[in-house]
């Protein structure tokens, strides 16, 4: 019988057969590497994208680079935090706890991720985004647990937040701001002649069309002061802008430049403009809204109450909130700057159109009356020889203003075309427009109780005009092609010192020869080449005229002064006084509440109407709205969108509306003109 031979014992101190789990602390920081990675493609890579699109959001808000720099340290730093917070938390639970834990996270970051991927390549929204979202999510944390790949690659994946912070800073459009190269910037040489103090206004998206009368020229009725002002000064009516997008009109206005190349409006990527020019003889008191082209050696930039880290960090929060919504995003964050080509069409609004940095909030208004304040409030005589510019968003949606200048709420999901929306958007700009008249009427006053006005060169203008021409509305390329007459013509007055009487001059004005005429009126000569053409020469022998949707692309406009528009027909029940009518039909007023405390002092007024009627209301039905009795509006029913079977109407007439509670009743108009009052909830 063969002897068995015993194995020895297995010597535990030897060393083990099989490789030893990793201290727990060790996988802890490598799950913690795995989750920065995933945050880093959820909310560091968008948000940043987005941003370092958006150079004129920093301008806009007067960010330093201290608090763009913390903002970025928190977009890539503090989301993660909770992740690595709850990680420790169930590090005394076990192994399989943690694990668990991170299996968790690891799918809900990969759901989050598939949402805003689901967004741009599938039609879902929604719920069912939401529900392939989680399925995804889940598979892909099924994965994660299963095989090491995913694992190994997310591990190397979390330097992505330190590579996305890198673009941020010295790759994108806004790296100009946080990390500016030098001023630069020629100064001007002063000539022979006087140096008078230069006041200059530039208003924002309003067209030429809107101010005129049946009669081609200012209707002096509605626009009161607009028609003052060109009664004492050169209207230059042949005026167009270059641009239709405010970051590269305003510039070129400010250089003598077309533009050629897609830029932050930031003094570092325009070194050589206006500021700089008249900076070394004159004192500059600049009120720039969404641009900073006036560098700190030459003017200190006005203090706005919207300002700092708080700011920048709220509206980032918002900005992320509609990145990472399964549902487009409500409000157009382009809202009224530049209509998308067909190529963007399928991105959604909130997202970064490559290589053409955007202003992407609905914050456009905000401060405008501040800043006008603290404008008017410079209008003061100096000793030096001083530049007052100010750049006002008005009458720029969003549209929020009276005539009279009382304010009114709207909401934001409302559109600006389509059928009934055009129309109601006209409505509301012309309005606004009344109160920019108002403003141009205090600066006026203003100078004339300071002794400015006969002394001044006064310069009163817009960067660009906005298109309501039905399915064109906007100031893209389709409205420059189907409406340019709206879209490039622009208010431009000039009233020269000691100039008493006016003059219309008809030459073929572009924007870029704005810097060209101030330097001449200023006797000072620019040392740098322009593109522009002083109203001092003789005018431009082209008739035709160069606009540019994007920089480097010029689009030749022709054409000259724009006839008038067809006024909008006044529906006759406006302003009837409706009786006892009888009930048929129901409605609901978003906003009715409004209507039982109104407060007039305080500046407030329920000016606009809106709300939704049922299914069986056929489209185009008319409503007329009444207040305390008197018909203010007539709109119609529209076709039926996301917002359900709308209608909106304006009120703009002040008289309308008393102090403490005021009665709103809603009319469905008959074919035949009989009314039928509907009950309201």
């Amino acid at each position: 019988m063969a002897e068995r031979t015993l194995a020895p014992p297995r010597d535990h101190t030897a060393g083990p057969d099989r490789r030893e789990r990793p201290p727990w602390w060790r996988s802890e920081l490598a799950r913690l590497a795995e989750v920065t990675a995933l945050v880093g493609l959820v909310v560091t890579q968008p948000l940043l994208d987005v941003l370092g699109r958006s150079p004129d959001f920093f301008l806009f808000h007067r960010a330093s680079r201290g608090d763009v720099l913390l903002l970025v340290a928190l977009i890539a730093l503090a989301p993660t935090v909770p992740f690595a917070l709850l990680g420790a938390l169930a590090v005394p639970a076990g192994r399989l706890i943690r694990a668990a834990v991170h299996t968790t996270f690891v799918g809900l970051l990969l759901a989050a991720l598939a949402v805003q991927v689901g967004r741009h390549v599938t039609p879902l929204r929604g719920v069912p985004l939401l529900v392939a979202a989680g399925v995804a999510g889940a598979a892909g944390a099924a994965a994660h647990r299963r095989w090491r790949a995913p694992r190994r690659v997310l591990r190397v994946a979390a330097a992505g937040p330190l590579v996305f912070v890198g673009l941020f800073l010295f790759a994108s459009p806004a790296s100009a701001v946080v990390l500016p190269r030098g001023e630069g910037g020629a100064a001007g040489i002063a000539g022979a002649g006087a140096h008078p103090p230069v006041v200059m206004i530039v208003l924002d998206e309003l067209p030429l069309l809107s101010l005129f009368g049946p009669d081609g020229r200012i209707d002096a009725a509605r626009y009161p002061n607009f028609a003052a002002l060109a009664a004492g000064s050169t209207w230059y009516r042949n005026a167009t802008g270059v641009s239709g997008w405010t970051p590269y009109a305003l510039p070129a206005m400010l250089t003598g430049r077309y533009p050629e190349q897609g830029a932050a409006p930031h003094y570092s990527q325009y070194p050589d403009n206006l500021f700089t020019a008249l900076g070394g003889l004159y004192r500059i008191k600049a009120e720039e809204s969404i641009t900073r082209l006036c560098p700190p050696s030459r003017c200190e930039q006005a203090t706005t109450p919207e300002q700092g880290l708080g700011v920048l960090v709220r509206e980032s929060g918002k900005l992320m909130g509609r990145i990472a919504a399964p549902v487009d995003s409500r409000v157009d964050p382009e809202d009224s700057y530049r209509e998308r080509t067909a190529a963007e069409a399928g991105l959604d609004a909130a997202e970064p159109v490559p290589d053409d940095p955007k202003f992407r909030w609905d914050t456009l208004d905000d401060n405008q009356p501040a800043r006008f304040t603290s404008f008017l409030a410079g209008l003061r005589p100096d000793p030096r020889p001083t530049l007052h510019f100010l750049h006002l968003l008005m009458p720029h949606s969003p549209w929020a203003y009276l005539p009279s200048g009382a304010h009114y709420a709207a909401p934001e999901d409302l559109p600006n075309d389509g059928t009934g929306w055009v129309d109601l958007a006209r409505a509301r700009h012309l309005a606004q427009l009344g109160y920019t008249d108002r403003l141009i009427g205090e600066t006026l006053r203003t100078l004339r109780a300071t002794g400015l006005y006969d002394k001044a060169l006064v310069v009163v203008t817009a960067d660009h005009g906005v298109s309501f021409r039905r399915d064109w509305q906007g100031r893209g390329m389709d409205a420059i092609e189907h409406a340019a007459n709206e879209v490039a013509w622009v208010p431009m007055f000039v009233k020269e010192p000691g100039q008493r009487a006016g003059r219309v001059d008809d030459r073929n004005w572009e924007h870029v020869d704005l810097l060209p005429t101030i330097a001449d009126e200023t006797h000072m000569r620019v040392p740098w080449q322009m593109d522009g053409r002083s109203a001092k020469a003789a005018p431009r022998e082209r008739a035709d005229k160069r606009f540019y949707d994007r920089p480097g692309q010029p689009v030749t406009i022709t054409g000259g002064v724009p006839a008038p528009l067809p006024p909008p027909a006044a529906d006759p029940l406006v302003g009837t006084r409706v009786g006892n009518v009888p009930v048929g039909g129901s409605a609901t007023v978003a906003n009715r509440d409004a209507f039982d405390a109104v407060d007039p002092a305080r500046g407030g007024l329920p000016a606009l109407v809106w709300g939704t009627v049922p299914d069986d209301v056929p489209d185009g039905t008319r409503l007329a709205v009444a207040v305390n009795g008197t018909v203010g509006a007539v709109a119609p029913v529209v076709p039926p969108d996301a917002g359900g079977r709308r209608f909106a109407a304006f009120l703009p007439d002040d008289r309308l509306f008393a102090a403490g509670a005021n009665r709103l009743d809603l009319y469905r108009v008959g074919d035949d003109g009989a009314l039928r009052r509907l009950t309201l909830s």
